[in-house]
């Protein structure tokens, strides 16, 4: 049988046990309680934090573009569409195609005639659009002389809308011209060379020839036949 003494001990150890348990409970109540704190705070920022967000200029959390940045590139107007890319094509082609297409029977003037209303009415290109004079002229006649020219446009060189100036659009291209030449009508030759033509936009679509110039010197007169 225990004595009085011994009962004591194991009462006051008992006490000490659970003291300490007690205090390791209150101990784990803290800690935890001081964690969820945080978490808290940042899974749920406060409400100014969106609007700051949205005022960077990054865009909206759902990955759609701001009302900034909608309107990129591809919102620019071309210059000229496909369509009037065409048209421009066609009266450079026509144009540089006609200078290189007569016969001997030919009049200066009704010949030219179509040709200049393909141009702006530049002084240079009335000076242009004309037929062989002088020997020249002589000479095909006597032989009863033709030409007949086609043109190729190749690719654009500038497609452009002066808006300082007001110059209007324009549009200038790399051109092949071949001319097909003849006497009392037996082929005689074959002429390639390149040009440089640029188109203006009178209005209401309708494109101009406003200059040309030749585009290098490497075939100018270079003759088909003997394999230049």
């Amino acid at each position: 049988m225990e004595s009085p003494a011994e009962n004591k001990r194991t009462a006051a150890l008992a006490l000490a046990v659970l003291g300490l348990l007690m205090v390791g409970a209150l101990l784990v109540l803290v800690v935890f309680d001081g964690d969820d704190t945080p978490d808290e705070g940042s899974a749920n920022p406060p409400a100014t934090s969106a609007p700051a967000n949205g005022g960077s200029g990054g865009g909206s959390t759902d990955d759609k573009p701001s009302d900034g940045t909608s309107g990129g590139a591809g919102a620019v107007k071309p210059i000229i569409s496909p369509d009037e890319a065409a048209q421009a094509h066609k009266v450079m082609a026509d144009y540089m195609a006609g200078l290189s297409t007569y016969a001997h029977t030919d009049d200066a003037a009704s010949w030219a005639k179509p040709l200049l209303a393909l141009t702006d009415g530049d002084s240079n290109l009335k000076q242009e659009t004309t037929l062989p004079t002088g020997k020249a002229w002589d000479t095909c006649v006597a032989a009863k002389c033709a030409s007949r020219g086609t043109a190729t446009v190749l690719r654009d060189a500038m497609v452009a809308d002066d808006l300082v100036r007001d110059g209007g659009r324009t549009v200038s291209s790399l051109v092949k011209v071949t001319a097909a030449r003849s006497e009392d009508g037996r082929s005689t030759d074959t002429e390639t060379n390149s040009w440089l033509v640029t188109v203006r936009d009178s209005g209401a679509g309708r494109w101009k020839v406003s200059a040309f110039s030749i585009y290098g010197l490497g075939n100018v007169g270079a003759s088909d036949q003997a394999g230049e």
